[in-house]
């Protein structure tokens, strides 16, 4: 339900909606929400999910308080990439997993770091 609405206004609403062919729905039971990044996560817990179908497209509105979570994760470079990046750049395996470790694992771009 959309918050300052009452239930005239919300049945007026779902009446023009249902016209357009769009039809709206709240989710029961969601516990939590996760929107990913690269980098970083949004956790939405104890959310409120509505979804809403427009002529078979569907689209989910979420409210509630996100907080926001760092990811942190290692990456596992394989010895053969770490050959291969000190050999093209001409460098020790020390400096290429360095580069590699900084460029998570981006075997180009580590070489063009090494080469500048």
């Amino acid at each position: 339900m959309i918050p300052g609405m009452n239930k005239k206004q919300m049945k007026q609403m779902e009446r023009q909606m249902k016209k357009m062919g769009m039809k709206m729905e709240d989710l029961e039971g969601v516990r939590e929400v996760i929107i990913r990044f690269d980098e970083k996560e949004l956790i939405i817990d104890n959310p409120s999910v509505s979804l809403m179908n427009v002529m078979g497209q569907e689209t989910y509105q979420i409210e509630g308080q996100a907080r926001e979570v760092e990811l942190e994760y290692e990456i596992e470079i394989p010895d053969e990439d770490i050959e291969m990046v000190a050999n093209s750049a001409n460098v020790s395996e020390d400096e290429a997993r360095q580069a590699l470790e900084e460029c998570k694992g981006d075997l180009a771009e580590a070489i063009m770091k090494l080469n500048q």
